[in-house]
């Protein structure tokens, strides 16, 4: 067999299907059969200069493949089937991949160094190949260029693969000296300048030592910044984005340089091409996000031992950045408002530019507003999108105090250009610009309202007219809508918008039947802004939301006539049916909120069911996650009635429990079994076994992502609420589980801030999980049963308090356990309370709490614990 590879090779790129299914099968087949002779022929096929270039580069992409995969179960399988590999194949195969490293065919090169970083990946953190940096580096001055471009490549993507830990300082040093050699300017070949400065950009994460020394920092700078009037543009790109990471990895080392670093951005910005302006601009937008970070951390009260003091550099460059950044504003493309994916100097120009609003507030105001002015009228269509552009970028950050008067004056201009305007350029950016008025500075917590009665009409006036308008300005349009709509949210029974309810809704209804809807985003506008509209309305207006119930329907039903669809367009029916059962669930949830609204809704409750399991019926994921969350909002509206459905709906409810590849879609599900829980109550009794079993299935698969899980754990609470003392048949089942993830979740030294989100999620599952159990069996002559896992539960409460980094949420629900435990086994968990390592320091933390909830719930277990505990 590895003497036909090549030709198989070959043919697995042939034009012809029929060739090509055949050579993918038979390279299927040879993996399977015999992996470790597979690996070695590929590997051999890569190394093999008498090889066809075609074939060598495919059996370096089959060998990554076979080290790496982005769903995480699938890469644990593959790193572990490559560690048990026989040692004498897997050193052979290192030997072709770095002995590829010499080949003349640069794609060769190429694809070995993500090899070789791959399989650094995984071993050089289980201590093996040590020997793989010093090979590397030790000919790297006695070889061709071609040969130290494909090195430093390598390093590079290992930079990538592996954590800074796993290579030792001395090896990074090396590694830094090596590659700081290869960007310096008298090095001849451009090949190996490129690839020096890309492997930098990797290898920053490693250099903190050495970020540390000012010698060494100096040099490393002066590199870069050399690097960046490089003659060639991609080692100019390199160098810039190399600058980016180093403006967010070493914010706090950048003073020394930040007046030349500013020099040679703005020189860029103002005369290099397109791809290295976009990478200087790209500089000062990371130094925003860092300075915002601190400043949002730190209130601002910096003290002189505060850990990363801000060293205000966007208020510092202010005078010569914010020029720099509206001269940016006039180099917009034509059509860049159709073109989604469209990024330009203009676009990160205007970016940058909302980010140092953000960072200096009210300091910017008088610096763009003399821009705005002189540009707002100007024939030429460049000046008046930038200008108005300028505007909308100060709008969030600055104080409402510095705003409302400007916005006052101008409002009335904006309105005029977005109907008035020949541009619609302008038109796009003006919708924008108003949208973002209505978000930042119309609410009821703005003290002087923007809006008032005497405009109110004009404005809605014109936003409806623009509906009307190209689909891109309609869009924008509809999202100023959504704003100003949500700024009236907390009105409670009068909102100045009520006259206007049955022309806004109708308005809507005919952007989501224009021929272009499906441009720009339209369509999905629309409804998104129709259901803001539903959400915020008020009793004034339940009638006409109730008659609205019956238009969607018709909408829904009619996406369910559709026959023999091509696959684009039940791409398209299943978009609409999505949008349109995200709608009823929003008007469900309104009408459910009074008895009035919901006993009138409930004369539609069935049809709309039969709705959703025709949407059902068409099986699309997407579709089925809207569909769900529709289903748990009847659920919650139909209350004991809800019974009526279960025998048609289970077998979706299973489905998507079931629903590991879109596990978003299994998310949703058992969130909704949670909602039908509580609307059935022992109802549901006939469905928990399947249900149970489903969800264990689901709590065991290393397939399903983890983000899944702790819901999991809180639907066994919603579960034992609901049918109580009935869970007891899967109490052997359930309980081991939530003391294994218990232990799980216990520690977290050591792990990132995602980690740490992840298991406080995780440990809010398992609580609440335990919280439902205990609630379940309250006061049932088999609340004895609970007593073995009781010692249990208080160690995973005394373990997670120990740690200190539960978030407000996990502390909410911990102490609430304690109360449940107390409250459920009286005099039995008495005992076990009081010999608890911290159960007595862990109450009075939360009774001292600053978070009312916390301190709340905490008084409730207090009570709970002391008639515990006098029994």
């Amino acid at each position: 067999m590895a003497m036909e590879v090549t030709q198989v090779l070959l043919s697995a790129q042939s034009v012809d299907s029929t060739v090509r299914k055949h050579a993918e099968e038979t390279l299927k087949q040879f993996q399977e059969q015999n992996l470790p002779v597979f690996l070695l022929s590929l590997s051999a096929e890569l190394a093999s200069e008498e090889k066809p270039v075609d074939s060598r580069r495919l059996a370096g992409l089959i060998l990554k493949n076979a080290l790496d995969a982005k769903e995480q179960h699938r890469k644990y399988e593959l790193v572990q089937r490559w560690l048990s590999l026989d040692v004498a194949v897997k050193s052979q195969i290192r030997a072709y991949l770095l002995q590829t490293l010499s080949s003349t065919v640069s794609d060769a090169r190429s694809t070995a160094s993500q090899v070789i970083a791959k399989v650094a990946g995984i071993e050089l953190p289980q201590k093996q190949w040590p020997e793989l940096i010093g090979s590397l580096l030790s000919n790297i001055h006695q070889v061709p260029p071609h040969v130290k471009q494909a090195t430093l490549e390598t390093l590079g993507y290992i930079c990538e693969e592996v954590s800074p830990d796993v290579i030792e300082q001395d090896q990074v040093n090396k590694i830094l000296t090596l590659v700081v050699q290869g960007m310096n300017a008298n090095e001849a070949n451009i090949d190996v300048r490129l690839a020096a400065t890309r492997a930098l950009y990797n290898a920053l994460g490693f250099a903190q030592a050495n970020f540390s020394n000012d010698m060494e920092r100096d040099y490393i700078m002066r590199v870069v910044c050399e690097a960046t009037l490089s003659p060639e543009v991609k080692i100019r790109q390199a160098s810039y984005e190399c600058l980016v990471s180093i403006g967010s990895t070493y914010y706090e080392k950048l003073a020394p340089y930040i007046q030349d670093i500013f020099n040679i951005t703005s020189k860029a910005v103002r005369e290099d091409e397109e791809q290295v302006a976009l990478q200087a601009i790209e500089f000062w937008s990371s130094i925003c996000d860092e300075e915002i970070d601190i400043l949002e951390e730190y209130g601002g009260d910096f003290t002189a031992d505060s850990d990363v003091p801000c060293y205000y550099f966007i208020k510092q460059a202010l005078p010569a950045l914010v020029p720099l950044l509206l001269e940016t504003l006039l180099k917009q493309e034509e059509d860049q408002d159709q073109d989604e994916g469209a990024w330009n100097l203009a676009m990160a120009g205007g970016t940058c530019l909302g980010l140092v609003v953000r960072t200096v507030g009210d300091d910017i105001v008088p610096l763009v507003m003399p821009f705005i002015e002189e540009n707002l009228s100007k024939e030429d269509w460049r000046r008046r999108e930038a200008a108005t552009y300028a505007f909308g970028s100060i709008l969030e950050g600055p104080s409402p105090d510095k705003l409302t008067p400007i916005v006052n004056v101008a409002l009335n201009f904006m309105l005029t250009a977005l109907t008035k305007d020949p541009s619609s350029h302008v038109k796009d950016t003006t919708a924008w610009t108003l949208g973002r008025i209505f978000e930042f500075l119309h609410g009821s917590a703005v003290e002087n309202p923007i809006i008032t009665p005497s405009n109110c009409q004009q404005i809605v006036t014109v936003l409806l007219e623009s509906m009307k308008d190209a689909p891109n300005v309609a869009e924008k349009a509809c999202g100023a809508l959504y704003f100003l709509t949500q700024g009236y949210e907390d009105l409670g029974s009068t909102s100045p918008l009520t006259p206007y309810f049955q022309d806004i809704v109708q308005c809507l209804l005919n952007v989501t039947h224009r021929e272009d809807a499906a441009e720009s985003r339209l369509r999905s506008s629309a409804y998104e802004t129709l259901n803001e509209v539903v959400r915020c309305s008020t009793e004034e207006t339940a009638r006409l939301v109730l008659e609205l119930v019956q238009v969607i329907m018709a909408e829904l039903h009619k996406t369910l006539e559709a026959q023999k669809l091509s696959s684009d367009e039940r791409e398209k029916q299943n978009e609409l049916q999505g949008l349109l059962c995200g709608c009823l669930q929003v008007i469900i949830q309104k009408l459910g909120v009074s008895e009035a609204t919901k006993y009138a809704f409930m004369q539609y409750a069935d049809q709309i069911m039969s709705l959703l399991l025709g949407v059902f019926a068409c099986r699309s994921a997407t579709v089925h996650e809207e569909a769900m969350l529709s289903i748990g909002a009847l659920a919650y509206a139909t209350g004991p009635n809800f019974a009526k459905y279960m025998p048609d709906f289970y077998k979706y409810l299973e489905m998507g429990l079931q629903n590991f590849e879109e596990y978003q879609v299994c998310s949703v599900t058992v969130g909704i079994v949670g909602d039908i829980c509580r609307a059935l109550e022992d109802k549901i009794l006939p469905y928990c076994d399947g249900i149970m079993t489903q969800l264990l299935k689901d709590l065991s698969s290393n397939q399903l992502h983890r983000s899944v899980k702790p819901p999991i754990f809180s639907c066994f609470g919603d579960i034992a609420l609901a049918i109580g003392e009935n869970f007891e048949k899967y109490l052997m089942y359930a309980m081991p589980m939530l003391q294994s993830a218990a232990e799980l979740s216990a520690h977290t030294s050591g792990a990132d801030d995602e980690m740490i989100e992840y298991t406080n999620l995780l440990r809010n599952g398992i609580l609440e999980a335990y919280s439902g159990i205990f609630q379940g069996f309250k006061n049932s002559p088999k609340t004895q049963l609970l007593i073995p896992y009781a010692p249990h539960a208080l160690q995973f409460l005394d373990s997670i308090y120990m740690e200190k980094d539960m978030d407000d949420i996990v502390m909410k629900t911990a102490i609430e356990v304690l109360g449940d435990l107390a409250d459920t086994l009286g005099s039995n968990a008495g005992s076990l309370i009081q010999q608890s390592m911290s159960c007595k320091d862990f109450l009075n933390e939360c009774l001292s709490s600053e978070d009312h909830l916390i301190k709340e719930s905490a008084e409730w277990a207090r009570l709970a614990i002391s008639r515990a505990i006098s029994v």
